[in-house]
């Protein structure tokens, strides 16, 4: 069942989507060599809980942990633990929050320290991969334009790889909610957007090839070939002309840029 919102519902996600995003900069400001994930998961839940808000992925399935914590090879629902960040690490940050009824979702993968050239390219490119499949979020375009526009330029353009086996997703009283949302797919293909429609769009990217593995916890989900991975997300709702971002980077880069411990992930294009 696809769940169309009304104004006041898209209202409430976009409150969610903000405290979510708010966290991240906290993180942000927080991360740097020899923190370590768990650290930095129980200030993000006490964030979350001071702004009115509940961890979202907190109990979800079973999780353990308000934020997935993944460095590096690791693609995506990696646990926060007490392994110190080092210099020249990569790691996604995805959270979310249940705040009024209504949930949010976002997702950044921060570059701390000195990292190679190599990797932050691969950063870049999957950032703005994100922005190329919103922009296809529009009524009536279809779900595989979503999918088409990000796996094209993330593989056709750019060499690296779409991750298939996970996906984006609807979005509202459910964090997970129909439709599924893939980062790859063919133009002109799969269910037609209507207005009022909240997906998260979250394209997951491999350096190198795109198979993943499962780790023994159970969550953690990894790049077979251990190179880097990148992970972006926005929580975006599908209008007549041009697709509402809920969910808002910008504190998270201006979190970014007084941290002298992170780099900047620049945008390769502008976008809308």
């Amino acid at each position: 069942m696809v769940y169309y919102k009304t104004e006041e519902e898209i209202a409430l996600i976009r409150e969610s989507c903000m405290l979510v995003c708010r966290t991240l900069a906290h993180v942000a400001s927080l991360l740097r060599p020899g923190v370590t994930g768990a650290e930095l998961d129980r200030a993000a839940e006490e964030f979350i809980r001071d702004h009115g808000g509940v961890p979202g992925f907190k109990g979800y399935r079973g999780f353990p942990a308000t934020l997935c914590f993944s460095p590096n090879e690791v693609v995506v629902h990696g646990i926060p633990d007490d392994t110190p960040i080092e210099e020249g690490d990569v790691v996604s940050v995805d959270c979310g929050v249940k705040m009024n009824g209504f949930y949010g979702d976002a997702a950044y993968t921060f570059a701390v320290g000195p990292v190679s050239e190599e990797v932050m390219h691969l950063l870049r490119v999957t950032n703005t991969s994100l922005y190329k499949g919103i922009e296809q979020a529009v009524a009536g375009r279809r779900l595989g334009d979503i999918g088409h526009a990000i796996q094209h330029y993330v593989e056709q353009e750019h060499g690296y790889k779409v991750v298939r086996e996970l996906v984006g997703h609807g979005i509202g009283k459910n964090l997970h909610e129909s439709p599924e949302v893939p980062n790859y797919g063919a133009r002109g293909r799969g269910m037609k957007l209507k207005a009022g429609l909240t997906i998260a769009i979250e394209p997951m990217v491999n350096m190198q090839r795109r198979h993943v593995a499962q780790a023994e916890d159970g969550w953690t989900i990894f790049a077979r070939d251990r190179r880097p991975s990148a992970h972006y997300e926005h929580t975006v709702a599908v209008r007549e002309h041009q697709a509402e971002l809920l969910s808002d980077h910008r504190p998270i880069e201006e979190a970014i840029a007084q941290n002298a411990h992170l780099q900047p992930i620049e945008l390769l294009e502008p976008v809308r």
